[in-house]
């Protein structure tokens, strides 16, 4: 654990769902097959121009909003002005002067306690192509250029690895919710920059500040802020802190570890200006009201509504809201009718597992709501077993095919008591010596009785009833 007092700032940048890119009419979809959805604007062809995407500006104007941001008046669009093969224009077009979101505040949850975080900016812009470096030689794909992308910055306001993942979770679970983006680490959709510096605990100076580029999972992130944390503290430690310079470096996930690439000066100039083939227009009220109708709950407020409508306990609640399609299945089973802490049981335990086990999305499974209260209704009413509802439930799952075809006569659980009671008193009849021994003290063999009656009947007895008859008729 270091000694001294780490200082986070994050730029979180996430792709956006929408038909076209942010500025082209090429699709945007991901793929595996390069150069696949691309435009003669893509490609910065002479002639050509971009237009805007009203869509990934009312989805940014949304995440703002979520982030409790200041938004402009005017929405415009600025150039940035760098040269990289991956960006052909020789600018990207983002915006600078006036982002879509400023002096944001929230608060996320890390470990029982509630973390404040603020808000830099959130900005629309496009992304760059992507480029894979081979052994003797590089390739494009431009498939990723003019995608719309959200870039996050955050205030150096975030002190350990664990708040970092805590507010990054926080941000992706919230661009699904507000089904803005698919937010998928594994398609490239969301990366990060880091910043980290150190500083002694009473300081009131930042120390110098440290920028890993591109990480692409949040453990990840974790592994190359503790790294560079612990890096930074022992060359202070030794002594040697002015060893440590603004630059840039990347994770190394083999070895663990962030290397250099190269010095980064306080300031680059970009020479921004703004984009003259984007007009700006102007954010109605209206507009911004009917955006904000839009924003549904969250995941930090359903979980709240569990834990206090729902007695849930904070665990169960946690897992119920990490993905919000989970979420609206639970809300589904209550809204038709089914005790939540049952339904709570049977998607926390049963469900979640199912689609663990088999990759799958809860969307992907053919078992509905209403098919799992039609499950445990049967429980109830004693038609089934416990056992037997959860068989019933996997062969709904396995089998695409409704309960009901699982239920029957042939294997419903008996409760009737008469027929128990013929059932009972012939295993007793001939189970005199074991009767003996119960009553004389020998409380164990309760469970031989129970066991002769589920033999008896397969499986079939329903066990409470089961249970009862035999205390009435053994405990004399």
């Amino acid at each position: 654990m270091s000694k001294y007092k780490a200082v986070i700032g994050l730029e979180m940048h996430c792709e956006l769902k929408s038909n076209s890119k942010v500025f082209s009419s090429a699709e945007n979809s991901y793929s595996e097959i390069a150069n696949s959805n691309i435009r003669p604007v893509d490609m910065a062809f002479p002639g050509t121009l971009p237009v805007a995407n009203k869509k990934s500006i009312r989805d940014a104007i949304k995440m703002a909003m979520v982030l409790n941001c200041e938004v402009p008046e005017y929405m415009y669009f600025d150039r940035k002005n760098y040269y990289y093969p991956d960006l052909p224009k020789g600018y990207q077009i983002t915006q600078f002067d006036s982002p879509v979101g400023v002096n944001g505040h929230i608060e996320i949850e890390c470990n029982g306690e509630f973390i404040p975080i603020d808000i830099h900016d959130i900005h629309l812009e496009e992304d760059a192509a992507s480029m894979d470096h081979l052994y003797d030689t590089s390739v494009i794909d431009y498939n990723r250029a003019g995608v719309p992308l959200l870039e996050l910055v955050t205030e150096p306001c975030i002190h350990s690895a664990e708040e970092a993942v805590a507010f990054l979770e926080h941000m992706r679970s919230a661009y699904k919710y507000c089904d803005v983006s698919e937010a998928d680490t594994k398609k490239g959709q969301i990366r990060c920059d880091v910043n980290v510096s150190i500083m002694e605990e009473d300081a009131t100076e930042f120390g110098t500040r440290v920028e890993i580029k591109n990480i692409n999972s949040f453990g990840n992130v974790y592994d190359a802020i503790n790294y560079e944390i612990k890096r930074q503290s022992e060359l202070k430690d030794a002594g040697r802190y002015d060893e440590v310079e603004q630059e840039t470096r990347r994770f190394d996930e083999e070895s663990g570890t962030t290397i250099r690439m190269r010095s980064k000066a306080d300031a680059i100039d970009y020479k921004y200006f703004v984009d003259p083939n984007l007009p700006k227009y102007k954010i109605t009220n209206e507009w911004l009201e009917e955006i904000r109708e839009e924003i549904p709950k969250l995941r930090n407020e359903r979980k709240q509504e569990y834990m206090s409508n729902y007695s849930l306990s904070d665990y169960d609640a946690t897992i119920l809201v990490k993905e919000k399609e989970i979420s609206d299945y639970f809300e589904k089973c209550i809204e038709i009718g089914m005790d939540p802490k049952e339904a709570c049981n049977w998607v926390n335990v049963n469900i979640i597992a199912y689609i663990n086990k088999y990759e799958l999305e809860i969307k992907d499974i053919y078992l509905t709501p209403e098919m799992l209260k039609f499950i445990v209704d049967n429980i109830k009413n004693g038609t089934i077993s416990s056992k037997q509802a959860k068989e019933v439930f996997f062969k709904v799952l396995d089998e695409k095919k409704e309960p009901s075809n699982f239920i029957s006569k042939e294997n419903a659980q008996i409760s009737d008591v008469n027929e128990l009671e013929k059932i009972i008193d012939e295993i007793i009849g001939y189970s005199s010596s074991q009767v003996e021994q119960y009553r004389s003290g020998k409380d164990r063999l309760f469970d031989y009785f129970v066991g002769q009656v589920m033999k008896n009947t397969r499986g079939k007895a329903n066990p409470i009833i089961t249970k009862e008859l035999l205390h009435k008729k053994l405990d004399i």
